[in-house]
């Protein structure tokens, strides 16, 4: 069979562009680690191919294929089938190795310059050290091989390793074909060792995601990961710092033998010296975590193997941690994670962008984690509450679940309700037990509530000091601060938004219930409706100021000749405002004072690569130049003002005045509540605006210097990885490339739906049910009053121009963004929400119908079609 030469051996690039089906996994993994810049020694791989020519050159289908037929799980380890494993692989050590490949081998070593130097050859199988299955010690490796001769014998060696009991078991334990695991070899220069080991980026032994770990040893890794010593054992915590440190009692080191292969040599006695400095324990831990962010994606976990050679380290493996334990309160443990995107489709229902994530997912643990830290409860240290999935943010609901059943006893359908969606709830077992913790719950309840008048009371102070933050760091030149500055401007604000994080969580709260009850005793069944009813019109919330704001610039603007002419203008273009409006235009002036108050929001403004309304305000003059002669501020007050006020004197009429007194107090702590948490979101997204400019200063830095290849790439890269740029731990070498492949990935994930919920990694979709009245579609009803119009799909509020008036916006959820077309809209539907979603406290303060949690909505309605949506009743009819 004739080849043409040079197009087996794969040189590290060549790897990468060729994927794990050519390469194997292990290959594979070390062309993106070389990829993306991290020091991966001299070599390549030999492909696929030369195993399948190796198999037809030698005649062995008809072995390989009997082994197929014959060999299961149950006669693995019986003694014919134990000698015909042994004759396949004899007949395997004794084939020969094509001389094109062999001539190619000679030519391509050669020219990466250690074809006699010593070498490692690797088995790098193509389903090897993926995240379905590592294969970990399961196929051959040979350290310090010398001479193509020795080199060739070594990939036989490793083609035969695919062919013994325990390759075979591993492949039937993990359902694998014969034909999904073709084998290649990776040949790469031997590094001098003064010490290697392994790193984790996670604990795999307890499943901690919050711990890095590395064991030590000196000289060749091979004594560790044999595990021929006690090695030394390093625990680092997500910020690279040394938590632990265990010195092993190691009784000698592997290293290269004269001859060729490797030799353990005992100590006369055993070392209880650090294998590791400190200062290179902490460089190690920085450049395991860069492999974590490079490699794993949506989170995956990495084992890598690592050598240093006294001044630098190199990687020679990065794979997959397939098997890590499962870190999860005893209670629970018997029952799946339950992963929803619940009320994150509220704020974060897009793809994050890598930047927004790293930076993120700090925060939202640190905040779905304080009520139960502030109640004293004891919890497990380093609980990670939220994940990736296909690029998007879900979180553990069946923890949410338990730690408020288990502090303060509230049922995991109440939980479901306040977050929104349909998902699926953990079973609570021996409830009798939990209803013995009264004493217990009732100090949980009280620390709860101690903890949320203390936010609350901290929360103005907060708003205020980090208002002043932000006004002025957007007064600051950025351009003129070092790069060192920076980086101490970002940790700056980094510590700032974890500090207001854990205020943020508990101003998060706007309870309804007491004053549905107190309206219940004399409405009853209606006590819901008639709470969200009474809440229009009647507070501060700051994202519907939003809509009311720009009504009233649109009444300003139909007055002002200057501004009709600018948005009558064809083409229009929003950007000219500043350029073409004059000075003296009242709408102007209006316009900049709303951006001077909000102009640090945006759309899908969680999202950190989302430009917010002072950089580009087109979405609000569109919304204006749309509403230009139909914008009526008045109408919609008097309206809000009539439906309240005829409430009202309903509560007058029946309530007794003790009870209408205490109602008319709820009323007020609600819209409080309700004031504070919409207060305390815009807040919070002051500092991601700052955040954004110091990083978008950075990207232009980083572009200046070659790193990366445009200034927005920075959103494509993490926190870590910047500041170890803006701190001389890194040159930023291969940058460019992951950037490039992130954004690729990115929209690939775009293209995929989102599961409403993962159970353990299995996805999910929710289905909308029809009600039993044949027409009906069954939610949860968070703004009252009813009202009937044409469904209109509004998938990103960029879509708003195909909302006419009076028409029903059908939203899969809804963020400040979508704010301006709520006003146009007779009511609202949403798939996914709860009470407390910032679409349903809107629609409470406007005064418009709502109806959310809907599941598969969007299926269920057509566009354009005739529906009503009664938000008393939580129902839709089509």
């Amino acid at each position: 069979m004739e080849k043409s030469c040079g197009t087996l051996f794969l040189r590290w690039p060549a790897a990468f562009q060729a994927g794990s089906k050519v390469a194997g996994g292990k290959g594979w993994n070390l062309g993106r680690l070389d990829r993306y810049g991290f020091t991966v020694p001299a070599g390549g791989v030999l492909g696929a191919a030369a195993y399948q020519d190796f198999v037809e050159k030698n005649h062995l289908f008809e072995s390989i294929e009997t082994v197929k037929q014959t060999v299961t799980v149950d006669n693995i380890w019986q003694k014919g089938i134990d000698e015909g494993l042994f004759s396949l692989r004899e007949k395997i050590k004794n084939g020969c190795i094509s001389p094109y490949i062999r001539e190619e081998l000679i030519l391509k070593l050669t020219n990466i310059g250690i074809l006699e130097k010593p070498v490692a050859v690797r088995s790098s199988a193509t389903v090897e050290d993926t995240d379905g299955a590592s294969f970990a010690g399961i196929h051959q490796s040979f350290l310090n091989v010398r001479g193509i001769e020795n080199i060739l014998c070594a990939i036989k060696e490793c083609y035969a390793s695919l062919w013994t009991p325990q390759a075979l078991a591993y492949r039937r334990k993990m359902k694998i074909r014969e034909d999904e695991v073709i084998p290649a070899v990776v040949i790469m220069e031997m590094v001098e060792a003064t010490a290697a080991g392994v790193g984790f980026t996670c604990d795999p032994w307890t499943g901690r995601e919050d711990v890095l770990v590395i064991q030590a040893n000196f000289g060749l890794g091979e004594s560790v990961v044999s595990g021929t010593v006690e090695p030394d054992e390093y625990r680092l915590d997500s910020e690279c710092e040394i938590t632990e440190k265990r010195v092993g009692r190691k009784k000698g080191k592997s290293v290269a033998g004269e001859k060729g292969g490797t030799k353990f040599v005992e100590f006369t006695k055993a070392s209880t010296s650090q294998v590791l400095r400190d200062e290179d324990i902490r460089q190690l831990g920085l450049l395991i975590q860069r492999v974590y962010e490079a490699l794993g994606l949506d989170g995956q976990h990495q084992d890598i193997e690592w050598v240093f050679d006294g001044r630098n380290f190199s990687l020679v493996q990065a794979r997959p941690v397939t098997a890590l334990a499962r870190y999860i309160y005893a209670e629970i443990k018997h029952q799946p994670d339950i992963w929803s995107n619940a009320n994150f489709r509220d704020g974060i229902p897009m793809v994050q962008s890598t930047l927004n994530w790293s930076l993120m997912r700090e925060d939202l643990n640190l905040m779905l984690n304080a009520p139960a830290k502030a109640m004293g409860y004891p919890g497990l240290p380093g609980l990670q509450h939220v994940r990736l999935y296909q690029g998007r943010a879900y979180f553990n609901l069946s923890l949410q679940q338990w730690l408020w059943h288990d502090t303060l006893g509230v049922a995991p359908r109440d939980v479901n309700e306040n977050y929104g969606g349909h998902q699926p709830e953990i079973e609570i077992k021996d409830r009798k037990s939990h209803d013995k913790k009264h004493f217990i719950k009732g100090k949980y309840l009280l620390k709860l509530i101690l903890t949320g008048q203390k936010s609350a009371k901290k929360a103005k102070k907060s708003f205020v000091k980090i208002d002043q933050f932000t006004k002025a760091l957007l007064k600051e030149k950025l351009g003129n601060l070092t790069e060192s500055q920076l980086s101490n401007k970002v940790a700056e604000i980094r510590n700032a938004s974890m500090d207001f994080a854990l205020v943020f969580i508990f101003c998060a709260n706007a309870s309804m219930k007491p004053l549905e009850k107190a309206l219940d005793k004399s409405f009853p069944g209606k006590g819901k409706a008639m709470a969200t009813a009474l809440m229009a019109g009647k507070g501060d919330i700051t994202s519907a100021q939003h809509g009311y704001r720009l009504l009233e610039m649109a009444e300003i603007a139909r007055g002002d000749n200057a501004a009709r002419r600018f948005f009558s203008g064809d083409p229009f273009d929003p950007l000219e405002w500043e350029k073409e409006l004059p000075e003296k235009s009242p709408f102007k002036q209006s316009f900049r004072d709303f951006l001077i108050e909000f102009g640090h929001r945006g759309v899908y403004e969680m999202d950190i690569i989302n430009p917010r309304w002072r950089e580009d305000p087109s979405y609000l003059l569109e919304f204006i130049r749309r509403t230009l002669e139909t914008a009526d501020l008045h109408r919609i007050k008097a309206g809000q003002m009539e439906k309240t006020g005829r409430l009202w004197q309903e509560v007058k009429r029946k309530v007794p005045i003790h009870r209408r007194i205490f109602i008319h107090y709820m009323r007020q702590q609600v819209i409080k509540s309700s004031e504070i948490r919409e207060m305390a979101k815009s807040v919070f997204i002051k500092l991601f605006e700052s955040e954004r400019l110091v990083f978008q200063e950075i990207g232009r830095r980083l572009a200046g210097r070659g790193i990366l290849p445009e200034p927005d790439d920075i959103f494509h890269c993490t926190y870590r990885e910047v500041v170890s740029i803006l701190n001389g731990n890194w040159d930023g070498k291969g940058l460019n490339l992951l950037a490039c492949d992130r954004k690729v990935w990115r929209k690939e994930m775009e293209k995929l739906p989102a599961p409403d919920v993962i159970i353990n990694e299995a996805p999910e979709f929710a289905e909308a049910v029809i009600g039993s009245a044949g027409n009906a579609l069954t939610g949860l009803g968070v703004a009252a009053g009813k009202a009937s119009g044409t469904a209109r799909f509004i998938h990103h509020p960029g879509e708003g121009d195909k909302l006419q008036n009076e028409e029903v916006l059908v939203a899969p959820s809804t963020d400040p963004g979508w704010t301006p077309l709520f006003l146009k809209a007779s009511a609202i539907v949403m798939e996914t929400g709860g009470f407390l979603s910032h679409g349903a406290i809107v629609a409470r303060e406007y005064g418009i119908p709502a109806v959310v949690n809907i599941p598969g909505v969007r299926k269920m309605i057509k566009d354009s079609q005739l529906i009503t949506v009664d938000g008393d009743e939580g129902k839709v009819y089509l």
